[in-house]
């Protein structure tokens, strides 16, 4: 009986509940943004997207968007002006935020070591997906697609998306454990893809993959899926390595 009196009272209160999910959203929200600072796709001096596009990448009100921002200026995270952009001022996260390979893991890890990782963990995390996906992580992952196309001229807010895109994907895999590994590999080398996205044509080429992969999923085609992102993944490989190329060459200049 214990046990049963919070969902009793949620049930039975629905102003009540309502705030507990608004609360959650919100958290949510603050937790998301920090991983994209803790993994370095939003940088100390960064402007964040508005919040209509921020509510469009991640799928969520406008509301929910400001109030999560709140949390983050609180914490020293963001400054928040009226009339002006919101910024990134700190990287100086907590403990929770950090994820296991930070950004600074492409560091340690080489590309080939990074781009053999995710196929060998990809293709079954994105097959079982296929097999599992539900209409409304499909739902999700088009309405993705739909943000990321009126980001085409925003690489920080197409990769926000991005984040959000393959996530989605990787959690109907229905192996938690699966998912989040794939996701920390996702993490790895994100200043190369920043550069990566930024030329001319890489977001439409991604969008045009992406939208190969939701078709696939949306057939629950095991195959037809694997290959989809297999083929994603080595574009990915491709631009992120004429990114490091270009890189190194530019520090060479600097050095000369």
């Amino acid at each position: 009986m214990v046990n049963s009196l919070p969902r009793f009272v949620l049930e039975n209160a629905p102003e009540l509940r309502e705030a507990v999910v608004r609360r959650n959203v919100r958290d949510g929200v603050a937790d998301k943004i920090a991983l994209l600072i803790a993994s370095g796709t939003l940088k100390v001096g960064d402007d964040l997207p508005s919040e209509r596009h921020l509510a469009a990448a991640l799928q969520v009100s406008r509301e929910s968007v400001r109030a999560g921002i709140a949390i983050l200026g609180a914490q020293g995270l963001l400054r928040i002006a009226h009339g002006a952009r919101t910024r990134v001022v700190s990287d100086a996260l907590e403990t929770p935020f950090r994820p296991s390979r930070e950004a600074g893991g492409g560091d340690r890890y080489g590309l080939d070591d990074v781009h053999a990782a995710r196929l060998l963990v990809e293709r079954p995390v994105v097959g079982d997906a296929a097999e599992r996906i539900t209409d409304e992580t499909l739902l999700f992952l088009r309405e993705a697609v739909r943000a990321q196309r009126a980001a085409i001229a925003d690489p920080v807010r197409f990769l926000i998306s991005d984040r959000e895109f393959h996530t989605a994907i990787y959690r109907a895999c229905g192996n938690p454990v699966l998912a989040d590994f794939v996701i920390d590999l996702f993490g790895t080398l994100v200043e190369f893809r920043r550069r990566a996205v930024a030329e001319p044509g890489a977001i439409e080429r991604s969008i045009a993959d992406h939208e190969r992969i939701v078709a696939a999923l949306a057939d629950r085609d095991r195959e037809q899926a694997v290959e989809a992102m297999e083929a994603h993944l080595e574009r990915i490989y491709r631009t992120t390595q004429q990114a490091i190329v270009q890189s190194a060459g530019t520090v060479d200049a600097q050095d000369r």
